[in-house]
């Protein structure tokens, strides 16, 4: 199960099918935008894939630009199943991090050991599922 930390980045490894989206508890994104709404979705695809006013580092979707419909499609699915979260739209300003992906799990030898730990994660995996 992963947890994602950049938008651009994590939607990428997605849509490249690196990663799969049903192994995703959530992206917490750096970002404020309504995915469902065209005017702000502009302004995204524009930055990020169409280097519209961002510098040329940010521009991590510009070799796919022909993708759009595909980037908007993952975005709004992450965003409709709860798994897209914009602490700026709370008021918070979370750093830029090095790298984008943080992997949740429980180690092998815990589930073998305690039944606790053990029904805990299987639960946790299913609830991830479902969500």
């Amino acid at each position: 199960m992963k947890i994602g930390l950049s938008l651009s980045l994590c939607v990428l490894d997605i849509f490249l099918k690196k990663v799969d989206i049903k192994d995703i508890v959530v992206i917490v994104a750096r970002t404020d935008f309504n995915p469902e709404d065209d005017k702000q979705w502009k302004s995204i695809w524009d930055g990020y894939a169409n280097n519209g006013g961002f510098s040329p580092s940010n521009w991590v979707w510009g070799n796919h630009a022909a993708h759009e419909v595909e980037f908007r499609q993952i975005i709004l699915k992450l965003h409709k199943t709860g798994r897209l979260h914009q602490p700026r739209q709370y008021g918070a300003h979370p750093p830029r991090i090095m790298y984008h992906w943080l992997e949740t799990l429980a180690p092998e030898e815990d589930v073998k050991k305690n039944p606790a730990v053990k029904k805990a994660w299987e639960n946790y995996k299913m609830l991830a599922g479902l969500s």
